[in-house]
């Protein structure tokens, strides 16, 4: 398989890209969603101790999912993907590329916001990134003032909420989309799974 991408399908980098940042993301929304809805505010030690460690992860997965984003943008901006199915309507196309934008938008715009979110927080904890190392703060938010910060907090929470749940909405349509091509008999889905055949129609 070819590490480029061609008429007919994406390389190997885009598809390792594409999957390993889907997975990621897919995690940190399970996560999101279980430490919002199962630790409460005043939880007992030990939940509040789960709950601790389920962020730590979140912001790993977050940062990974961050630099992967970018590296994936910029192979694209440097590798043109393969053109959508010549039988598609205008408006379809207009759906498929507004979509595939939202979601290179999202998946940068998510993990940062997150970032900032961290970065301006009152208690000013590093992030240590999957244990490894510690994850430095974006300095225009970490050198603030704490009552500065106080009145960001909102703001910056509500930021990453909002676009995360954007993604929610977002992420089932993107698959929808992959499965009407599937069952419409175009090798769209395929061009994204690897060990496919994909033929050319062009």
């Amino acid at each position: 398989m070819a590490i480029a991408n061609t008429r007919t399908r994406y390389g190997t980098v885009a598809m390792t890209l594409h999957w390993l940042i889907a997975l990621a993301v897919l995690t940190n929304i399970g996560l999101g969603i279980y430490h919002a809805d199962y630790i409460p505010d005043n939880a007992p030690p030990d939940v509040e101790k789960l709950g601790f460690q389920i962020i730590q992860l979140h912001k790993s997965i977050g940062l990974t999912v961050l630099v992967l984003s970018v590296a994936r943008l910029l192979w694209r901006l440097v590798n043109p993907v393969p053109p959508l199915p010549d039988g598609m309507s205008p408006a379809l196309r207009f759906v498929a590329h507004a979509t595939h934008f939202l979601l290179y938008v999202l998946i940068i715009a998510i993990p940062f916001s997150g970032w900032m979110l961290v970065s301006g927080s009152q208690l000013g904890l590093p992030t240590p990134y999957f244990g490894i190392l510690h994850w430095p703060n974006l300095w225009f938010l970490a050198d603030l003032p704490r009552t500065t910060k106080h009145a960001l907090h909102p703001y910056l929470a509500a930021t990453h909420f909002y676009l995360a749940w954007s993604a929610i909405v977002l992420i089932p349509l993107h698959v929808l989309g992959a499965l009407y091509h599937q069952f419409r008999g175009d090798d769209v889905l395929k061009r994204m799974v690897p060990g496919t055949k994909v033929v050319e129609t062009a």
